[in-house]
């Protein structure tokens, strides 16, 4: 068997595992690495290799960072400036949305809603709003800050580290361009069109949320304040990472080293924090993202890809396919694995045509996020169904508009920013 099927066979096992979530997704990632291993697609060093990847380091010198504004309530205490806005549910709403964003594109979307739900709950408990208006802009904008920076989401990670093998310049605040025009239209979209979409429910008691909503006041001040101040110097050193000469993972490394040695967060905290799941996924993906280069699997898909788009295909058309693919699997599959499957076909096809990588794979990574339209499409929609007494229709009815605004923003801003062809 040559190793062009054999890497197709595992990249089939992952797609129906991805899809199926049977087996976790770290595991399968890993054990379409150790495969490939075995069958000689890959030898062994370049298989571990990935999973101490420069960006695999990044990823979980931030998972501590992060850990350390959430347990000590910093970002409790963040999320509650949206209270000054709650003059009406509209204006209240666009907080949520803008605080939501802005903490996403540095921290895990996920650990952001997750914070941000209790709070959300407790204000419109108080204030007397439906909780079925506000948590679902919540959840959607944290998906669209994710956009906003390298860290914002994993995945945004693996575009860059395609892009960087392809001897592509990147930069912390490569995806912004996209990413800033798309949360702020998801903003004005929730304004004046998904307002009206949104369902208007009651759903679990004040009593029920109070029980999830954690207790900081035992937390002294130093610990927020440190942490808050490590965050933001991270942040700083990732954005003028050539000025300073240090690397970005360096930084965030520095960063997690920091908030254990001063006792904001111990040793084992900060090792809880480290999602392993993400850690498997993402070394696993790379080996198989660079089996698909090697054994050529990957350009087989896409010169079949390209085949169906007929001769010298149009690069808004190739666009248009990449976003459609990526956004249908990722409405029922995981961002970061949708990811780790699209990016290698995408540089293949961009590849083909002769084309700048960079459109291509900043359009896969965007498309990737856009989990709008099912409440399996990311953690975060899932986490707020029953809060916000939700059905999977109401996340159509609200999602789908909002995916293809970021299309037709995509779509539009991608080729004007990544011209195509220099």
């Amino acid at each position: 068997m040559s190793q062009t099927t054999i890497t197709l066979l595992f990249l089939a096992f992952a797609v129906i595992s991805f899809i199926l979530e049977k087996i976790p997704l770290g595991l399968t990632a890993s054990i379409c690495a150790i495969g490939l291993t075995l069958t000689g697609v890959l030898d062994s060093q370049t298989t571990f290799a990935q999973y101490v990847n420069s960006n695999v380091i990044l990823c979980v010198g931030m998972f501590v960072v992060g850990q350390a504004l959430f347990e000590t309530g910093m970002a409790n205490k963040i999320g509650g400036v949206v209270t000054r806005f709650a003059k009406n549910e509209k204006i209240l709403m666009v907080a949520i949305m803008v605080i939501v964003g802005v903490m996403s594109g540095f921290l895990s979307n996920t650990g952001t809603a997750a914070v941000l739900i209790p709070v959300v709950c407790g204000i419109a408990d108080e204030s007397g709003y439906s909780r079925s208006r506000l948590l679902m802009p919540l959840v959607f904008a944290a998906a669209l800050g994710g956009n906003l920076s390298i860290i914002g989401a994993p995945g945004n990670l693996m575009g860059v580290d395609a892009l960087q093998n392809l001897g592509e310049e990147t930069g912390f605040f490569m995806y912004a361009p996209i990413g800033i025009p798309m949360l702020l239209a998801g903003i004005v979209y929730f304004v004046f069109i998904g307002y009206r979409l949104l369902p208007k429910t009651s759903a679990k008691s004040v009593a029920e949320v109070a029980e999830t909503k954690p207790d900081f006041s035992h937390v002294p001040k130093w610990k927020q304040i440190t942490s808050l101040v490590v965050l933001i110097a991270v942040i700083l050193a990732m954005i003028f990472e050539k000025q300073i000469g240090i690397p970005i993972q360096v930084s965030a490394c520095i960063g997690a080293c920091v908030v254990v040695l001063t006792g904001v967060i111990s040793g084992s905290a900060a090792l809880k924090s480290i999602d392993l799941k993400v850690v498997l996924l993402f070394g696993g993906s790379l080996a198989l993202a660079n089996a698909l280069d090697t054994s050529g699997a990957g350009t087989m898909i896409a010169d079949t890809i390209v085949g169906f788009l007929g001769k010298n295909p149009s690069p808004m058309i190739l666009l248009l396919v990449i976003f459609v693919v990526s956004c249908v699997l990722t409405n029922f599959m995981s961002n970061t694995a949708t990811t780790a499957l699209m990016v290698p076909i995408a540089v293949s096809m961009s590849d083909i045509l002769g084309a700048d990588p960079r459109a291509v794979v900043i359009a896969t990574v965007i498309a990737a996020s856009c989990a709008y339209a099912t409440p399996i499409g990311m953690p975060a929609n899932t986490m707020v169904v029953g809060l916000g007494g939700y059905s999977f229709k109401d996340y159509v009815k609200s999602g789908l508009p909002l995916i293809l605004v970021s299309f037709a923003l995509c779509m539009i801003l991608l080729p004007i920013l990544f011209p195509f062809y220099h």
